[in-house]
């Protein structure tokens, strides 16, 4: 364009984008405006106006190509391109009104499965915490990665109060750690979940009281901690939003405790706590504890700078003997949430990717198909001067239409897919559940995912179609075009049948790591046993002897429910929460580095109700109490590590750091190995301790008692719930079947199970979808060759062998390039699997075999049509 062009170029492009009609209207003026000027300026040289008007004609190169030219300086030709493009897409859609049907609901399963998982993403692990200024928030740790237990970010007790003291990188430092209470005289009694908190908690998260107020400095000291801050929820569902609740006392493990806040709706950080009590913490010289720690950074104070001061700190103290190194790590707070987590939903996220891009490329496979019949149509658009690369925009348009609708349906899928997908999730597991909810942010990923989706979905047929010589498309008269395409299609029916199996692989190895995991045998007996779980409260049983009477009535009176076999009472149960674990002392003998073992006080008649194998002597009878010589049980384990070469029986241990002449324990019986902390673990060592000979209140405050019944074990929880009223009215009760306790733990692998199993059948569903595509096509496109081979005698056995021939071959191919990515991939999946490998050969086999079974069951309908063709009607098909 000329300089003196751009003088009126300018001034519309703005008013061109939204006001066409105006903007072309002002550009006739200005060109008639600038016409005018150049004829007269040619009459002033001495030109007639005739000669004048054609030479300035001559100069612009034509009128409309002029406001051609301008339009494009505007740089507002390709929006209304795109619009153009839009509504001609959505015209062409209309007329095909089966296929648009097809491919918006194929893109609508994938994109909307998508939206659902991601979704849940977003709330759990992208969503920042909600909490003012979230992202200055970091949990502190100081704790070793060895051990027997699993690490957990945390700082012993001694080490908090000296980094608190020492600390310059953090503007409040505060410790926390969970619990369990009882409220009574609110109704009937209820244990509630609660987190002890040091008294800058709340002034660590900038989070307060929405009425009342939060922990005084003075108040984590014994006698005036007797205080407590209450969730909105528990203010609301248990003491009836009581207006003048500031000030009154409710009743916690038989405490009296003052309430001073409410907090606001919605807050129950962390572990979804109901209440919060104040956290006194003094360092013991025998107990050392390791709680979480969360620091708010100061201003100006990156996370770089903290990580440093701590190390710095870690590297100067004094480790005792035996303890390990300690690793100093700062972390971002929603770590202690999403830490577990993360891993599988990243994977579930992946999976169902794979699921959109077999979606994407069956919709591409129908556009090629579409794109085979419309090569006349290309060719006179090309004829008529559009570009490939207008040509190309055209139908990437159209897929992009399909993909926006594929999108607003999947939205809607979404919709019942979120909460479908929550349901499913086991109870606990996935931390911010009030988090999950559709936002702008999953709106904007549903939109990006469409066009992107259309884009990808587009380019092949779009590439395909606008690369068509134009002079062979309209040599061929009203002649159909319908080659050209089958290469293309085939290799994206191979690409899905390739997808499908890395779905179906690794849903294949959860489900065999899954029934592995259900047949594990944990020691101990399943069916027809109930369990009750109380904690009984310091205030109110003080003494082991106290304890231990209320032990004694509960077990006589659960020993007479109708219907129960054995009775019995752990402290900490198989496959509970918890467990008490520590070394001990062997007489005579050494016990092996790092040996320790699980110390569970138990009752008489336990073993039998539970159902666990005497191996060796006796099990504890009544007599094993407070006046008679200690006894224990010790597992096979124990025995086996311990006295290989002789008899355990007789043989003493004592518990005691410093064991004196009375501390020594006989060993009585020996029991099996069972599993303790979960059906994945190994068996673990134990030694067991007859709970009457056991003084320390704090080992037996938590006590479960287990009924073997000779029914249904539902059939007895009424009654012991009957008889803890009667024992104590105050105390609230846990029961469960033990068959439900064990559902719980494995509760994790069966939604991984069944959630990746899902996207798996999906995916082979759209499989299958695309195979039986590609052969229809196939037939369509041989409908003249299948005619000669029939008029040259060929049986319809041998059209169908044609036919599945063609089906194995994409098969084949795709699944040996599945399975190769499959064995790569299915490597992320080796932390939840059990007792299987990631690359098990034979869930590949089935899974081939299930691929294949599936592809030859989508061949069958073109097989039977091409095997119906009529000869004379075939050679005279176009």
């Amino acid at each position: 364009m000329r300089p003196e062009r751009w003088l009126f170029t300018i001034p519309l492009r703005l008013r061109s984008l939204f006001r066409r009609a105006q903007a072309d209207q002002e550009l006739d003026d200005e060109l008639r405006d600038h016409l005018d000027r150049k004829i007269e300026e040619y009459v002033a040289r001495g030109m007639a106006p005739e000669e004048a008007r054609r030479q300035t004609l001559l100069d612009i190169g034509g009128i409309e190509k002029c406001k051609e030219e301008c339009r494009d300086a505007w740089r507002v030709n390709w929006i209304q391109d795109l619009f153009q493009d839009l509504r001609f897409g959505l015209r062409m859609l209309r007329k095909s009104p089966g296929f648009t049907a097809v491919a918006v609901l194929t893109l609508a399963l994938g994109i909307g499965a998508n939206t659902a998982v991601f979704t849940v993403v977003n709330g759990v692990l992208l969503r920042p915490m909600p909490f003012p200024d979230a992202d200055r928030l970091f949990l502190v740790s100081l704790n070793s990665p060895w051990g027997p237990f699993e690490w957990q970010p945390g700082v012993s007790d001694r080490h908090y109060l000296s980094f608190h003291e020492r600390d310059q990188a953090f503007e409040h430092l505060a410790s926390f750690e969970r619990t369990r209470v009882s409220l009574t005289g609110a109704g009937d009694p209820i244990e509630l979940p609660a987190t002890q908190v040091t008294t800058e908690f709340f002034a660590t998260l900038r989070t307060h009281p929405e009425f009342g107020r939060s922990f005084s400095a003075e108040e984590d000291q014994v006698g005036r901690d007797n205080v407590v801050v209450l969730s909105n929820e528990l203010w609301k569902e248990r003491l009836g939003s009581d207006p003048q609740i500031l000030g009154k006392t409710i009743r916690l493990d038989g405490i009296g405790r003052t309430v001073i806040g409410i907090m606001p709706p919605g807050f129950n950080f962390p572990y979804a706590a109901k209440l919060w009590l104040p956290l006194g913490i003094r360092i013991e010289p025998k107990n050392s504890f390791m709680r979480p720690v969360v620091g708010r950074l100061k201003p100006g104070i990156s996370p770089v700078q903290a990580q440093a001061e701590l190390k710095t700190f870690a590297e100067g103290l004094v480790l005792g003997p035996g303890e390990n190194k300690l690793m100093p790590q700062i972390m971002p707070l929603k770590e202690l949430l999403v830490a577990n987590i993360r891993q599988s939903l990243l994977v579930f996220l992946g999976a169902v990717g794979f699921v959109l891009l077999i979606a994407c490329a069956n919709v591409a496979n129908l556009f090629l198909a579409r794109a085979a019949g419309r090569g006349q149509e290309m060719a006179v658009r090309s004829a008529l001067g559009a570009g490939r690369w207008r040509l190309m925009q055209q139908l990437l348009a159209e897929t992009t239409v399909v993909s926006l609708a594929g999108g607003t349906a999947g939205i809607l899928l979404a919709y019942w897919g979120v909460p479908a997908l929550t349901a499913l999730a086991p109870s606990g597991k996935v931390p911010r559940m009030e988090m999950i909810h559709i936002d702008s942010w999953v709106l904007a990923f549903t939109f990006c995912a469409s066009v992107m989706t259309g884009i990808v979905t587009g380019l092949t047929p779009a590439f395909k179609a606008s690369r068509r010589d134009a002079r062979e498309a309209l040599s061929q008269g009203g002649r159909s075009v319908t080659g050209g395409h089958e290469g293309m299609r085939r290799a994206l029916a191979i690409s899905e049948i390739a997808l499908a199996l890395i779905l179906l692989a690794g849903a294949g190895l959860l489900l065999k790591s899954f029934l592995r995991l259900r047949a594990v045998d944990p020691g101990f007996a399943l069916r027809n046993v109930v369990t009750m779980t109380v904690d009984l409260p310091e205030s109110t049983y003080r003494t082991a002897t106290q304890i231990q009477t209320f032990h004694n009535r509960t077990l006589a009176k659960l020993s007479e429910l109708p219907g129960a076999l054995a009775v019995g009472a752990v402290d900490w149960l198989p496959l509970g929460d918890a467990l008490a674990m520590g070394d001990f002392h062997v007489e005579g003998g050494v016990r092996p580095p790092s040996f320790i073992v699980d110390k569970p006080c138990i009752s008489p008649g336990y073993f039998r109700a539970m159902g666990i194998r005497l191996l060796r002597g006796r099990e504890f009878s009544e007599h094993d109490n407070g006046t008679s010589p200690g006894v224990v049980i010790v597992s096979h384990s124990v025995a086996r590590t311990l006295w290989p070469d002789t008899d355990p029986l007789g043989k003493r241990i004592s518990m005691e750091d410093n064991p004196k002449t009375g501390d020594w324990l006989t060993v009585v019986g020996v029991v099996d190995d069972l599993k303790q902390q979960g059906l994945a673990q190994k068996p673990e060592p134990a030694i067991y301790q007859p709970y009457l000979q056991v003084t320390r209140p704090f080992l037996l405050n938590h006590m479960t008692f287990v009924v073997k019944t000779a029914s249904h074990p539902e059939s007895v929880a009424s009654g012991m719930r009957a008889i803890l009223r009667d024992v104590d009215k105050d105390q609230p009760a846990a029961i469960a079947t033990m068959d439900s306790l064990v559902a719980t733990t494995i509760a994790e692998p069966r939604f991984q199970m069944k959630l990746l199993g899902t996207f798996a059948i999906l995916a082979l569903a759209l499989t299958m979808v695309g195979i039986y595509g590609v052969l229809t096509y196939s037939v369509a496109q041989r409908t003249q060759e299948i005619g000669v081979r029939v008029a040259l005698g060929a049986q319809n056995v041998d059209v169908l062998r044609m036919f599945l021939r063609g089906a194995l071959g994409l098969t084949c191919a795709g699944i040996a390039i599945g399975a190769a990515g499959a064995l790569a991939l299915t490597q992320v999946l080796s932390k939840f699997l059990f007792e299987v490998k990631p690359s098990d050969p034979s869930t590949f086999a089935l899974v081939a075999l299930a691929l294949t079974s599936a592809a030859l069951a989508a061949c069958y309908i073109p097989a039977r049509r091409a095997m119906r063709v009529d000869p004379m009607v075939a050679l005279r098909y176009e």
